[in-house]
């Protein structure tokens, strides 16, 4: 499912989640009530960003009491080793404040 900044505003969101889905383009989830859900544009395109700073700062006035960055490495199937019982998903946590930090210190 999906869901716009405007519509999330009014939720309660559990966790939003940055998924750097290649080396400089982010997407961005919230998880609200057992649900993740896709932020969109208001036009129904995914919000989308090319760096974790402006993601972070499209992110900036929604209040979550966790943001994550999500990453799944392609390096397993690059080499020959899918494993389809694991999951090399790597969570980091994200911490409040330097989205806000002036461009230049970027």
């Amino acid at each position: 499912m999906k869901i716009t900044l405007k519509a999330l505003r009014s939720r309660s969101i559990d966790r939003l989640v940055i998924e750097s889905v290649d080396l400089s383009l982010y997407i961005a989830f919230a998880e609200t009530g057992g649900e993740r859900l896709r932020i969109v544009e208001p036009d129904g395109r995914s919000l989308k960003t090319r760096n974790l700073i402006a993601m972070k700062s499209a992110l900036a006035k929604l209040s979550a009491p966790l943001t994550i960055l999500e990453q799944r490495s392609a390096y397993d199937e690059m080499v020959g080793q899918n494993f389809p019982d694991s999951d090399n998903l790597l969570e980091l946590p994200l911490g409040p404040g330097y989205e806000t930090l002036p461009p230049w210190q970027h």
